[in-house]
This record gives structure tokens, C-alpha cells and sequence, in this order.
């Protein structure tokens, strides 16, 4: 199984909706709340290039956010990203 982890903040949307595709898939992933801890938020831009919540990355390989997951949802490329 990949390691899964997603940077996010409790009342974003995105991340809600983001995540309620990952647990029905039924696979772990580490929920990094960025609005917590400044040093995991300095790590999500320096990883992601990116600002905004949620940022996904499967095995470190950086996904993007939540409509990006959805794309490869729709692309019918999330299941083997996910191992499934």
C-alpha cells in the first residue's frame, strides 16, 4: 500500500471532500493539519510549490489537490496509484 499523505486544515471543503474519497477507497493516509503547525505548512510549500490546502502526494510524488485527485478518479488512474 503507498503512503498517502494530505496536507490540510479541519473547515477547508476541499479537504473534506478530498479525504471522503481516499476512506471510501478504504486506504490510510496521514491527515497533516497544516493550520497547527507552521513547520508542516513550510513543508507542504516547499514540497508542493503550492499555497492552498488540501495538497495530496502518493509515495511523495506529488498529486496536486482535490480536483486533481478527482481527475485521475475520473481518468480511471487513481485506483492503480492507490495499489487497488
Amino acid at each position: 500500500m503507498p503512503k498517502i499523505e494530505i496536507f490540510c486544515t479541519p473547515s477547508c471543503p476541499y479537504c473534506v471532500r478530498a479525504k471522503s474519497l481516499l476512506e471510501s477507497k478504504n486506504v490510510e493516509y496521514e491527515d497533516i493539519r497544516v493550520d497547527q503547525d507552521h513547520e508542516r505548512h513550510e513543508e507542504m510549500i516547499k514540497r508542493s510549490n503550492r499555497t492552498s490546502v488540501p495538497q495530496i502526494f502518493i509515495d511523495g510524488d506529488h498529486v496536486g489537490g482535490c480536483d486533481d485527485l478527482f481527475a485521475l478518479e475520473a481518468e480511471g488512474a487513481l485506483d492503480s496509484r492507490l495499489g487497488l
